[in-house]
């Protein structure tokens, strides 16, 4: 699978450079996708237990747990593309904890029609 966007994640861990077991959790997470054929949401659950649908059109929150980084990813034609990327007070700041307003967030800019 191709991941788009790791730029976002860059950034991400630029922040965070002093995380080693950030960076090591990332680098993880980038393997799991770019090492496995994603095309159910079952195969997805089998490889990552931390993913959580957020929208119908294949949006999901990746939440690594230890590190409460949280990362927003739409699959689509074995991409997987980054949309999103912080912790999780940027997250709650963000999107309000809830799917309406993740919702709103994807029309507003342009993730979704």
């Amino acid at each position: 699978m191709t991941i788009e966007g790791k730029k976002i994640l860059l950034r991400f861990l630029d922040k965070n450079r002093g995380n080693k077991r950030l960076i090591t959790a990332i680098e993880q997470l980038i393997s799991d996708l770019e090492n496995t054929e994603i095309r159910s949401a079952e195969d997805l659950y089998k490889v990552r237990r931390d993913a959580d649908k957020v929208h119908n059109d294949g949006f999901y929150f990746f939440d690594i747990h230890v590190h409460r980084m949280m990362m927003l990813v739409k699959f689509h034609s074995n991409r997987a593309i980054v949309i999103w990327a912080g912790n999780h007070d940027n997250y709650a700041a963000t999107f309000k904890n809830n799917k309406t307003s993740i919702e709103k967030w994807l029309r507003t800019n342009g993730h979704i029609h």
